[in-house]
């Protein structure tokens, strides 16, 4: 229904009167009440990197470029296949419809949890709330796009997505520094064993000494005895007396020796008892550097994830994080799911129930816990409900990337202790 206005109507009488002609006037329909989700080609260019690195997988990149005809899809470095992507990010014509799909095909769930937002504030408290749980590339996609997101909100989202990139530097140096430190720690551990152990052969030489002058008394006084009473015999009673009396120092001194000794062996145990942690510790955090470096070197090197021992371990497995922090749980999550895997966590009991453990290990190929980061309840329950269902546990050094990475690097198939 066209609507007419009193002005036209006044314009027409007055138009009618001086015999003119009057042209139909329509008002133009009504802007839509609801703007559609924004296309990754509207984006700016500066997001597109973040996008494609944070809510594409390898495999869906690999699929899509083989779809549009690329030859060596399957076998191009990951470094040039996400160079690829983001440039076919900003052509709608070029392969950016197809991706646009296969986004928002992946991301769907994320996307409907969006939808329910109206306003900005909406769009940013629905953002936080995925970002304390870990859940990143979803939500980073459906709040990126969201027709209530402003380019303010925008700027906010990248920039804690951009930070969350450092957080396996800084992990990777934080662990160096640690190996480091252990390294100092055990030469100067070297070093008191060393002293402890030339004061301890000091002292039984010094005891060695002691026992063979206290048998050279012992002799003189026996010969003295044999002699008996001779006339004329000079028999020196005081000079006797010294001897015994020096016979006694001597036996007191070589009893302090012994405890003495006693002690410094006590001492010594336990230095070799430390000594070995420590280096049993160096060793766990050596591996743990090792197998960052690996992924770090791969990721910088473009080398396949295959190459670095965790993309076969994580392609399709469930991995599930008992205790942690959250937003190193967030990391992990996303370095899972990177790999194409599946990555479920419990806090261990601190907010939530220790009673979903049981549902969450039986949806599990392996679990994971950092000794250093979860409660002792949940590591009895972690343990017990793992061997009922024959589920593959690791305990972890520490609530690091690094211990995470050397736990699923080896074969997981091992049940832990």
């Amino acid at each position: 229904m066209v609507s007419q206005s009193p002005h036209f109507a006044g314009a027409a009488l007055k138009a009618l009167a001086s015999g003119q002609t009057i042209a139909p006037f329509t008002f133009p329909e009504p802007p839509s009440a609801e703007k559609g989700r924004d296309r990754i080609w509207d984006l700016s260019p500066n997001l597109h990197c973040s996008i494609v690195g944070t809510c594409l997988t390898t495999a869906d990149a690999r699929h899509l470029l083989a779809k549009l005809g690329e030859h060596d899809a399957r076998t191009m470095s990951e470094h040039r296949l996400h160079g690829q992507i983001v440039h076919m990010a900003g052509r709608r014509d070029g392969g950016g419809k197809l991706l646009q799909k296969a986004l928002d095909r992946r991301h769907e769930r994320e996307i409907k949890r969006f939808a329910g937002a109206v306003t900005q504030a909406d769009v940013r408290a629905l953002w936080r709330e995925s970002l304390d749980r870990g859940e990143i590339p979803g939500a980073y996609w459906a709040a990126i796009t969201h027709p209530a997101t402003d380019w303010a909100l925008v700027q906010d989202i990248f920039g804690e997505v951009h930070m969350l990139s450092h957080l396996v530097g800084q992990s990777n140096r934080a662990d160096i520094r640690r190996l480091r430190q252990h390294e100092i720690d055990l030469a100067e551990q070297d070093e008191t064993i060393s002293r402890q152990e030339r004061r301890i052969t000091a002292l039984m030489e010094e005891r060695d000494a002691l026992s063979d002058r206290n048998r050279a008394i012992e002799a003189v006084q026996g010969r003295i005895s044999a002699a008996g009473p001779i006339r004329d015999q000079v028999c020196d009673r005081d000079a006797t007396r010294t001897l015994e009396m020096r016979l006694t120092r001597e036996r007191a001194h070589a009893e302090a020796l012994d405890e003495k000794i006693a002690t410094l062996m006590m001492a010594s145990g336990r230095l070799s008892v430390a000594l070995e942690l420590e280096i049993a510790g160096r060793r766990a955090a050596e591996a743990e550097v090792a197998a960052l470096e690996r992924v770090v070197s791969a990721q910088a090197s473009g080398t396949e994830i295959a190459a670095t021992g965790t993309g076969d371990t994580l392609r399709r497995r469930t991995i599930l994080y008992v205790g942690g922090r959250p937003r190193q749980v967030a990391n992990l999550r996303r370095f899972t799911e990177s790999r194409e895997g599946w990555f479920l966590s419990h806090d261990g009991g601190v907010e939530e129930s220790v009673g979903l453990l049981a549902g969450l290990i039986g949806q599990s190929d392996l679990v994971v816990f950092p000794v250093d980061c979860v409660s002792h309840e949940a590591t009895i329950l972690v343990k017990r409900f793992c061997q009922d269902t024959a589920t593959p546990f690791r305990p972890v050094r520490s609530a690091s990337l690094a211990s995470f990475i050397q736990a699923i690097a080896p074969s997981p198939d091992t049940v832990g202790d």
